[in-house]
């Protein structure tokens, strides 16, 4: 059996992060580079894979994939080749009603291919609020409610700050997450829950509607799971942009 596929897997490195207000974030970033390449080139690729990962560092973005990709297909005679980079990114997020500054961090990854043309894929990985609409219709008082992550890819048709994309995802839950609340502010997003309540689907659904909205966003994905309080399992909802299409065609 002759393989054709490989590379390096979860190449952990610092990276520095371009931000949306200008400046850099330090961050650890995991890193997977393959290569679609000759029989005879399979023996020397992790070599030639990490020394050409070693001169981007620390500076490898979405900027510098193309450039990187050409580099590994030119030395490998690779028909193709594939990068991801998944990393933890913090934003300072205030407190709703005192005030309270504190840093959120948010699962993000880039992913490209040599044989794409246009911006690279972007993830992002936003946690929530979900309150179930039925618990509150049928209880006295009070409803369920949990912590829910929505998981966006996009394909960006121009550039869009993760900070942006992360915005438009906590949007949509029945409140957000804080990092550091204050008693007032647990009062302000408890009663926010309460007043915005939301199934799983509900929020899958409201994701999609604003990433078809934005005029520099073509395919996207949206996944979104809910860690219930009171089952042992938890709830899912997914909606594929193509899927979108095809029913709305």
């Amino acid at each position: 059996m002759s393989l054709q596929t490989a590379g390096i897997y979860n190449f952990t490195c610092p990276v520095r992060i371009p931000q949306k207000e200008g400046g850099v974030q330090d961050t650890v970033a995991a890193i997977s580079l393959i290569a679609r390449m000759p029989q005879d080139q399979i023996e020397s690729c992790v070599d030639v894979m990490t020394k050409l990962l070693t001169q981007y560092l620390p500076d490898i973005h979405t900027g510098n994939f193309p450039a990187l990709l050409s580099q590994v297909r030119e030395q490998l005679k690779a028909e193709e080749a594939r990068v991801s980079m998944r990393f933890s990114y913090f934003i300072a997020k205030t407190a709703p009603v005192s005030g309270t500054s504190s840093l959120m961090e948010y699962q993000c990854a880039f992913s490209a291919s040599s044989e794409d043309t246009g911006e690279p894929l972007l993830t992002i990985v936003a946690p929530v609020t979900t309150l179930c609409p039925c618990s509150r219709e049928i209880s006295s008082f009070g409803a369920h409610n949990q912590r829910a992550t929505i998981t966006l890819s996009i394909q960006p048709l121009r550039l869009i700050w993760l900070e942006d994309l992360i915005a438009m995802a906590e949007s949509c839950g029945s409140s957000e997450v804080y990092a550091l609340l204050k008693r007032p502010d647990e009062k302000y997003v408890t009663e926010q829950a309460y007043a915005h309540p939301m199934f799983v689907e509900d929020v899958a659904r409201k994701v999609a509607q604003q990433a078809m909205a934005h005029t520099d966003i073509g395919w996207f994905s949206v996944g979104v799971e809910s860690f219930e309080s009171i089952h042992n399992h938890s709830a899912y909802a997914f909606v594929d942009s193509k899927d979108l299409k095809k029913t709305t065609a």
